[in-house]
Formats: structure tokens, sequence, C-alpha cells
């Protein structure tokens, strides 16, 4: 049986709904997308004369590839034009609606395909997402030459990808736009739709701010504009905030983003750099980070990079806690902006930290060592006959109230674990050792 014609009406309805489609409108970005690798913005370390996709290009040898990077920085369009440029077969999927089944199907199109001849670059966007035995499958194909897989990832590969996958490719990092990438998008966009964006200088640079280096989101917020004002109409700067209702910064509480900007707090805490540490503060309240995970990391910082240095430190730390406990938000916030002020601003001492750390090191080491008779209680004639409690001096009884006995095991002898420094507070605990130091000696 021949199969069955579309009738006349059918076949102009075909035709009418594929004109339709072409003529339907279509997003600003997916409007500017780069047609060829050299209209790439922003990633000058990759495709620029010496980038090192550029480089691998001129010697034919593209190897697989893991893409790394934030939203928005051109990274599917990489792929598809490298594509293009090597002449292999586009195949993408995304991990988020993609499984085992999908990963096979596509896996054996492209054995077919390379038996004509023809090479096939699988995008795996979100690649982080597979698990670990999903990862695996690729490693076959990727060995033989069946694919080169390019995948995408806004999270840090070194955690989230195994390492057999990394073995393999190489990774490229994908920098967010900075202002001058972003201008060039909004005035390449300006030249497509043939009109100057309505913006003050000021509100044209608080529009690449909002974009927060993503280069999608700064078309998509560029497209918003022009839909938003009426003919003649230029927006200041704080028009646009309230047109726009400001884009949210790029945060995941659960990303790199996180990590990075916790990081960057307490490292500026720890460098005694308060504008530095409010500022990193205030981006991750400012994104939505729970107040109380941050005021217990600022209690950490208190007994991890102040300590006795300024014994007060622990105390602000945990009146903050509390006190954004008692207060709420917003007014709470203040009370940890202030602690992390005085932490910025206090001495800093690492020496309890670095102590412990040795002493825990040393207890593990040295294994189930008996104190010293000397300091055993004896609750038992047999412990008074062993010798247990012998010899004890007790401290208050003896002149200054400091016997200067020793307490650690006979076979580890004295340790030093505590090593004030010369700041803060600790300058004075640093005398009371040393002058304790000094009666020991003499009366040992």
């Amino acid at each position: 049986m021949s199969p069955k014609r579309p009738g006349r009406n059918e076949g102009a309805s075909l035709f009418a709904a594929a004109g339709m489609e072409k003529d339907a409108p279509h997003p600003l970005p997916d409007r500017l997308r780069p047609k060829k690798l050299s209209e790439v913005v922003g990633q000058d370390h990759i495709l620029g004369p010496d980038g090192a996709l550029t480089r691998m290009l001129q010697t034919r040898n593209v190897g697989s590839l893991i893409f790394w990077g934030p939203p928005g920085t051109g990274k599917t369009t990489v792929a598809r034009l490298l594509a293009d440029t090597t002449e292999m077969h586009f195949e993408q999927l995304s991990a988020v609606f993609s499984g085992v089944a999908d990963l096979k199907k596509a896996f054996d199109a492209a054995r077919a395909r390379r038996e004509t001849g023809k090479g096939t670059l699988l995008f795996v966007d979100e690649v982080h997402r597979f698990n670990r035995a999903q990862q695996d499958s690729f490693l076959p194909v990727m060995e033989d030459g069946t694919v080169v897989l390019v995948g995408a990832t806004t999270e840090n590969p070194s955690f989230e990808l195994n390492a057999a996958l990394l073995s393999r490719a190489r990774v490229l990092v994908f920098h967010s736009l900075d202002h001058a990438a972003i201008e060039r998008l909004f005035l390449h966009a300006e030249d497509i739709e043939g009109r100057k964006l309505p913006l003050e200088e000021q509100a044209r640079a608080a529009l690449a701010r909002m974009a927060d280096g993503d280069g999608r989101a700064a078309l998509t917020l560029a497209e918003e504009v022009w839909r938003a004002a009426r003919e003649g109409e230029v927006f200041t700067a704080a028009q646009l905030q309230e047109v726009l209702q400001r884009r949210a910064p790029i945060y995941d509480k659960s990303a790199d983003g996180h990590y990075n900007l916790i990081s960057a707090l307490h490292k500026s805490v720890r460098g005694s750099d308060p504008d530095a540490a409010l500022y990193y503060l205030a981006r991750m309240l400012d994104a939505g980070e729970d107040p109380l995970f941050l005021a217990r990391r600022v209690v950490r910082m208190a007994v991890e990079d102040i300590g006795l240095a300024d014994p007060q430190a622990l105390v602000v730390a945990n009146a903050a806690k509390d006190a954004f406990d008692f207060l709420g938000s917003p007014e709470g916030e203040l009370a940890i902006a202030q602690a992390v002020i005085y932490l910025a601003t206090a001495p800093k001492s690492n020496a309890a930290y670095t102590a412990f750390a040795a002493a825990m090191r040393a207890a593990k080491e040295g294994g189930s060592l008996l104190p010293p008779k000397h300091i055993l209680n004896s609750p038992t004639r047999l412990m008074k006959s062993e010798g247990y409690g012998e010899g004890y001096e007790y401290d208050h009884d003896t002149p200054e109230g400091f016997s200067g006995q020793d307490y650690f095991p006979e076979s580890m002898g004295r340790q030093t674990f505590y090593d004030p420094p010369e700041r803060g507070f600790e300058r004075e605990i640093r005398k009371r050792l040393e002058y304790w130091a000094k009666l020991r000696r003499e009366r040992k």
C-alpha cells in the first residue's frame, strides 16, 4: 500500500504552519546568536588568536572538552559552532531530561554515522547532573572516537565529575562577561534593532551590571527595556530599576557561588579588611543566604582566626547570633554586620586553632598513655599502694600558686602545642607562660 499523500488542504496547512513558524517572533538572544566563533564575545582567552580552542582548531585535533562557567557565557553556542567548524554532526542532550536510554540511542546513532565517515560532537548540557554510572558510560565511546564529548557545567568539575571522565577531557573555563563584552552585545542589539536603547548613560551602565556577567540575560533585559519604553521616553537609572524590578544576582546556595562568597567573607575578616568583609556579607544577604548560616560562620571565624588574641570576639559573635534570633530580619542582620566589623578589626591569632590540631595529632599518635601517677586519683588501697597520687602538690598551697609539676605522660615528655603570638591579649598570655616556664625550670 502506498503511503497516503496529504490532500490539497492538508499540504496548504503544512506550508502555512512552516511559514508561520518562520515569521514567528524570536527572542533577541536567539536572533543575535553568533554564526561563527569569531563573533563570540567575552572569551578571548579561549577563542582569541592565541586562545586554547583556536590552537586546537589550527591543528585540527579537537578532543573531548568540558566547558565550565556561569550561565550565559556562550558554552552551548561555542559547542554548536565547534561542530560546524569541524564538520561534525551536532547532537545535543541535557542531563536534566536524559537518561540511560537516551545515551544509548545517541551512542548507537553516532556509531552508525561513523561508519559513513561522519563524526559526532555530543554536547551534554548540565553534565554534572549525570550520576557516576552515567558518566562512566561515556568512557568507551570517548576512547574509541565514536563521539567527541563536549560537556557544559556551571559546577566545579573537580568536585562534580568522575576522575576517569576528567582524565579524558580538557577543561576550558568560560568567564563571566565583563562590562566591555556586555556593551558590545548592546551595540550589536542596537544595530540589529535599528534603534538605540532608551537609557541615560548611568542607566545603561546599570543595565550592564544587572546582567551580572550573563550575555543572555543582558539581551533579555535590553529587550524588556525596549518593550517598556513609551515613545520618546528615556529611562534614568532609578526608573530602570523600577521598570525591570532588578534581576536577582546569580547565586545558588548549594553551588560554587555560595562557597566562593563565604570564602571571600571569611578571608576578608582574616585579612582585617572590614570594608571587603561587609561587601561580601551584603552580597550573600542580598542573594537570599540564610542569615543564621552566616552567623554560625562568624562564630567560627572568632574561634579560628581571632581566638584568645581578643577573647571578646567569641562573645560578640555569639551575641550577634542571639540578637538575630531575637530580632529576626532585617534588624537582626545589623547585629551580624556589627560582629563582622568587630572580628575584622580585632587582633588575629590562630594559635588556639593550631594548638588544638597539634594536640589532636599527638593524642591519635600516642595511643592510650597513662598520665603520671602523681596526678591520678587513689580512691582504693590498691591504687595507693601502686603510687597513685603520691607526690602531688596542690598548686594553691605553693608559692605564687604554681607547683611547676609535669603533667604529661612520662613516656611522652613535655610538649608545646600552644604558642601565642605577640598580639592582642595573647601578648599577656605569652608573658604568663614564659614566667611559668622560668619557675618550672627553677623548681624542677
